[in-house]
């Protein structure tokens, strides 16, 4: 049972019905009150007609056997003297028990509260003084029984307090059947207890199919992400149904993710392929100058042994870098430090770059982090110049502008988004021998989105490329 229960559909099904229950049970509840009250006040209504005929012809002055009183089994009346002895009772009606009578005709406050508390549910307003051949305005209720030719019968009671003519105190007791009343409660409650489980097992019915049809999709993508996990072919997607709700929504969206993960997959393999090619030729070309070197010790070229350990390093390094810049390695939260004296360190230990900077700008973010792609791009800039290269730093609305401008031959419009890929090097860079391994713009376009800010590049105004850093600028305490 349990198990059965983990499924959204019956959890969903067991839902829908024990809501549905609820709210019929509710409702059915209060349709049966309301038939008995409304039923009960009927019953009421009649009553107190009826006993205020008899009342009315005993105030005109009929003698007792002289009242036209209505048949016993319809309305039985019965006319109580002060002694509450009866002096008059309806046709074939043998007997009567009310369970709350009426008060004590005309007594005193005292005795009215006291006949009020023993009789129930009628009035405790006092009655006022009545005069001779007058009916009083208050009308008491009750339940009660009454027998009638030896069948005895559950009935509503109407009290009316009567003066005759003669100066007689009388109580007229008339009731309604409720007969009527018990049958229409018992026919209702009866279609409720029979439609209440043909309706429940038709909600439930319905609601499981419906459930079923409407989840029939997600079975569906769940099949075929089992599919792909099993397969490793990321190219599969799952399928989308064609309607517009929350289940077509969840396919796009695995899709979506399919297609991160793939494009995330064929970069981290793509990566490790070049970084493996990048490795080799150092390791390569090192390794036959150490053989060389050993077979014969005066043909070992240090200088190029050393030069390729250096890149070795420095590709190291870098790929470290990346590795943690992909495992989203972010900045301190508190971590601030001055461009300007970053940006005139960084200048001020290369030959041939001239500045033109603010005299202090605070920016959030790793200082070392931001050196390295101040360098980068500066070594960038130096392998592509001819005579200049030239740092400007700047402020602008919110953010710092950093520039880095070369006099050489630019970026083609094709290539400005490719040189940030990583290993990427145009032809022009990789026949030089200082062409690096095309990580640099990589890692300071990194490094400049993990810094909240952007890396651009544009052709400069007097020809050359325009490197361009923007970062978000540390506002100062008080602003906003």
């Amino acid at each position: 049972m349990k198990r059965r229960l983990r499924s959204v559909r019956a959890r969903a099904t067991l839902a829908a019905t024990v809501v549905v229950a609820i709210a019929l049970v509710a409702a059915g509840t209060a349709v049966v009150l309301s038939l008995r009250f409304t039923l009960t006040d009927k019953a009421d209504a009649e009553a107190d007609s009826v006993a205020r005929n008899a009342a009315s012809a005993l105030a005109n002055g009929f003698a007792y056997d002289q009242l036209n009183l209505p048949d016993g089994d319809e309305n039985p009346v019965e006319v109580l003297d002060r002694d509450e002895k009866p002096v008059a009772v309806g046709e074939d009606v043998e007997g009567m028990n009310v369970t709350a009578a009426a008060s004590d005709r005309l007594n005193s406050e005292t005795n009215d509260d006291a006949d009020d508390k023993a009789e129930g549910d009628r009035d405790t307003e006092d009655n006022d003084a009545l005069t001779t051949g007058e009916v009083t305005d208050e009308t008491w209720y009750g339940e009660g029984t009454a027998t009638v030719e030896g069948v005895t019968a559950k009935y509503r009671f109407a009290a009316v307090d009567v003066i005759t003519s003669g100066g007689v105190l009388l109580t007229v007791y008339a009731g309604a059947p409720l007969s009527i009343q018990e049958e229409a409660v018992d026919v209702a409650l009866t279609t409720m207890l029979i439609g209440l489980p043909l309706l429940l097992l038709t909600v439930s019915g319905v609601t499981y199919v419906v459930t079923r049809r409407a989840l029939r999709p997600v079975e569906g993508i769940r099949a075929e992400m089992a599919a792909i996990m099993a397969s490793e072919d990321l190219s599969r997607r799952v399928p989308e149904p064609g309607t517009h709700d929350e289940i077509a929504r969840l396919a796009r969206t695995t899709n979506e993710t399919l297609a991160a993960l793939e494009t995330s997959i064929a970069r981290q393999r793509a990566f490790v392929a070049d970084a493996s090619h990048e490795l080799r030729s150092p390791i390569a070309s090192l390794r036959t100058q150490l053989e060389v070197g050993a077979a014969h010790a005066e043909l070992l070229d240090l200088d190029g042994a050393v030069e390729d350990t250096v890149r070795l390093q420095s590709l190291a390094a870098d790929l470290l870098l990346l590795a943690r810049l992909d495992a989203g390695e972010r900045p301190p939260p508190d971590a601030r430090f001055d461009l300007a004296a970053v940006v005139a360190e960084e200048v001020s230990s290369r030959d041939g770059v001239t500045l033109d900077s603010v005299t202090s700008v605070e920016v959030h973010g790793s200082r070392s982090q931001i050196c390295r792609v101040l360098g980068n791009l500066l070594d960038n800039a130096r392998r592509h110049a001819r005579d200049r290269v030239a740092v400007t730093l700047r402020t602008a609305a919110d953010q710092v502008v950093l520039q880095v401008v070369d006099d050489g031959s630019g970026v083609p419009l094709a290539d400005r988004d490719r040189i940030f890929e990583r290993f990427v090097r145009l032809d022009e860079s990789r026949a030089r021998d200082d062409g690096g391994a095309g990580l640099g713009l990589a890692i300071a376009k990194d490094i400049a989105i993990r810094h909240g800010g952007t890396l651009t590049v544009s052709d400069a105004p007097g020809g050359g490329a325009l490197f361009e850093l923007r970062l978000p600028l540390r506002q100062r305490r008080g602003q906003r």
